[in-house]
């Protein structure tokens, strides 16, 4: 297991009608600030300030280009605009099981990734893929650079 030591958060919220939103810097608009939405706004943040990965680097909650239902939660290339690691996050109250490997690790049949990494805010688990199989990880790879 990764520890996770997230940075003080400087998050936009606003109120709304429908709740409440906060500004995604990364997809440039607002959405709804759902509990799973808090840890993707987190771990965002925390692979931005903390590992230091250009914001220009990470996509968010995009589709499959082979499934018009699969979405990941987040990308991160690469300096040569590889896919690099693709995160699924859960909200803090979800236990981060062998249904949450097996979903990205579907994902991963459809965009191959050197690193996988599931997340619940409170737990964080990396694995590097080698060929069918993952090696989980001690701490965070070192980004290349």
């Amino acid at each position: 297991m990764i520890p996770l030591s997230f940075p003080a958060p400087d998050f936009r919220v606003q109120n709304t009608e429908n709740g409440p939103e906060i500004w995604d810097r990364f997809r440039k608009k607002w959405v709804m600030l759902q509990p799973e939405e808090w840890v993707r706004q987190n771990f965002l943040n925390w692979l931005s300030e903390i590992h230091h990965i250009p914001e220009s680097l990470i996509s968010v909650e995009k589709g499959l280009r082979d499934s018009s239902k699969k979405r990941y939660d987040i990308l991160v290339f690469n300096r040569s605009h590889q896919p690099w690691m693709m995160v699924e996050c859960k909200s803090t109250e979800v236990s981060l099981n062998d249904a949450v490997l097996m979903q990205i690790l579907s994902y991963h049949r459809s965009l191959q990734v050197k690193y996988i990494a599931i997340t619940n805010g409170h737990q964080c688990h990396i694995a590097e893929m080698k060929e069918a199989n993952q090696q989980w990880l001690a701490s965070f790879p070192t980004f290349e650079r």
